[in-house]
């Protein structure tokens, strides 16, 4: 028996639809990432993109368990000498509440071309409404 290698015209790809209410942050984002990557289709090969799309509404009522909302920090640096900032989580849930989960998926991708025609594929709402019901996504029970 040989072993199958996808094909990048042969691939089949689902939109996936994600409530986020009430999950936790990491747990939602590993499933995510898993979705993206290809890995819960039999036809997973790595050097493909395999993955689906994935939509995510709610995400502005995520839960975060212990401390984090007071003691978790976002980096990013302005370029500058002397130019590193620091956000708070709180701060980021209410102005981006996207760039939270967004942020916790890239980091669970990996670190190549690959991971990045992956992460275009996530689409993430704050609201209940998002523009892609014309591809008919499939609920994705968590």
């Amino acid at each position: 028996m040989r072993t199958y290698s996808a094909k990048a015209g042969e691939i089949e790809r689902k939109w996936w639809v994600v409530d986020a209410t009430g999950h936790s942050a990491g747990r939602l984002a590993t499933r995510i990432a898993m979705i993206l990557q290809g890995k819960n289709k039999p036809v997973y090969t790595a050097h493909i993109d395999t993955g689906d799309f994935v939509v995510v509404t709610n995400v502005d009522k995520l839960k975060f368990t212990g401390r984090k909302l007071d003691q978790k920090q976002f980096f990013r640096h302005t370029g500058y000498p002397g130019g590193e900032r620091y956000t708070s989580l709180k701060k980021m849930l209410e102005k981006y509440p996207d760039r939270i989960l967004r942020h916790a998926v890239k980091g669970m991708l990996p670190k190549n071309r690959i991971a990045r025609a992956q992460l275009k594929k996530l689409k993430i709402y704050a609201g209940t409404e998002h523009p892609h019901e014309a591809q008919n996504p499939s609920v994705l029970e968590l």
